[in-house]
């Protein structure tokens, strides 16, 4: 007994894909294309299907990448700029202390 069932076979990702771009080209005859594949209506519907949630899901995804910078309003930006150098000018007056200290220490 002979068996004329057609044998599916598994279509990688690159050739849906290929199927896909090649069957939304304009003035190409859909059929044609089917046929030269080995495909039916259905396995185009199945790629069109599978290509829109792709696309979706991977559009949907947060974007990798460096985050935007907080706005910081000018008021408080400004305040912070103060403090760093009130804090560089306390560190300074300490590193001479420090500096001092350290020659008296070794004098004696």
């Amino acid at each position: 007994m002979e068996n004329n069932s057609r044998k599916r076979r598994r279509l990688s990702a690159e050739e849906k894909w290929s199927i896909y771009q090649e069957c939304e080209q304009s003035g190409v005859k859909i059929g044609e294309v089917l046929r030269k594949h080995g495909l039916y209506s259905s396995d185009l519907q199945l790629i069109r299907r599978e290509v829109k949630e792709a696309a979706l899901e991977r559009l949907s995804r947060s974007r990798p990448g460096r985050k935007k910078a907080a706005v910081v309003p000018v008021e408080e930006r400004d305040q912070l700029k103060r403090e760093l150098e009130e804090k560089e000018k306390a560190l300074a007056e300490l590193s001479v202390m420090f500096t001092t200290l350290k020659k008296k220490v070794h004098l004696e």
